[in-house]
């Protein structure tokens, strides 16, 4: 509802007499701010305080594998407000650690561009399936009913657990129309992979080469795996180079789904399968396709930037 005001009621009356704060704008009535730039105390930092804040956050004190807010207010004799200031503004984030692994692969550049050319220019009358499985998925029974999320309490979790044993996930991911091929198994052999590229061969067009990306995990080069390839000759395999899993795209769908069986409580293997092919079939329902979207040279860059940081450090 507009509030009316008498044309020579000051501005200064707004606040008082509407309950609305300083800075609300009222039936076209201009934003109020009574602070003018400048206004205030200063705020005042002793620099040996702000140098030893940025010097000693890298070397933490014996018996600590990192500083704290607090605790580095201690040493430096400033609060510890002051310290997560001086910490946001030179993006230091002492309490975050970041995985990685260079890979030791000596092709690793003639790989990677084979990767990373079927993403940016996939070949005509082709597919490409990226390939891989999710081993270890486990089906955890919760020991006891958690409480549902609702409007002022957060959603439960028991944090023990029954395991009731593990399934490894089979996917193909096409990476043009996001749609999945995918097959549970109970174990994780060569035999289990075997049947998985027959059933790849199965449920795409004939016509069609296919382009699978691949890691190095032994079972994709078993003998009798390599004398199935042999035999089929649509089928082109890429791998990727060594520790370096992530150029594979199936990698963020796999991220999806253990986000989705996360919060589950399965009682059973069975059940777990139930609810991994409900998840499968939501998926191929609508498609969500991943793209990439990086450049092949930054990514080099960035490697030979770490492989020298490392050597410095070294």
């Amino acid at each position: 509802m507009a509030v009316s005001l008498p044309e020579n009621n000051c501005l200064a009356s707004i606040r008082t007499s509407t309950g609305f704060p300083p800075m609300t704008e009222i039936s076209g009535i201009p934003a109020y701010n009574p602070d003018k730039p400048g206004r205030g105390r200063k705020s005042f930092l002793p620099p040996e305080a702000l140098a030893r804040v940025l010097e000693q956050v890298v070397q933490p004190r014996i018996g600590q594998s990192r500083w704290s807010c607090r605790s580095m207010a201690q040493v430096a004799g400033i609060s510890p407000a002051s310290v997560q200031r001086i910490w946001a503004a030179n993006d230091i984030k002492p309490h975050l650690t970041r995985t990685f692994k260079l890979s030791n692969d000596p092709n690793f550049e003639e790989k990677f561009w084979d990767v990373i050319g079927l993403y940016l220019d996939p070949p005509d009358k082709a597919l490409v399936l990226c390939c891989d499985e999710k081993s270890q998925v486990q089906a955890l029974e919760r020991t006891q009913p958690g409480l549902p999320l609702g409007i002022g309490h957060i959603r439960t979790q028991s944090h023990d657990y029954i395991r009731h044993g593990t399934v490894t996930l089979f996917t193909a991911l096409d990476y043009l129309e996001g749609r999945l091929i995918s097959s549970i198994e109970r174990q994780h052999r060569h035999q289990e992979w075997l049947d998985f590229l027959k059933k790849i061969n199965r449920e795409t067009p004939k016509h069609l080469q296919l382009h699978l990306i691949v890691d190095n995990y032994a079972t994709h080069k078993h003998p009798k795996v390599k004398a199935w390839l042999e035999k089929h000759k649509r089928f082109h395999m890429h791998f990727t180079p060594t520790s370096s899993s992530w150029m594979n795209m199936v990698e963020r769908f796999f991220r999806d789904i253990t986000v989705y069986l996360r919060d589950g409580s399965f009682s059973s293997v069975r059940e777990l399968e139930s609810s991994i092919t409900t998840f499968l079939a939501l998926r191929n329902a609508q498609p969500t396709r991943y793209v990439w979207n990086a450049k092949g040279e930054d990514i080099l860059n960035k490697i030979q930037r770490a492989r020298e940081a490392m050597t410095s450090q070294a």
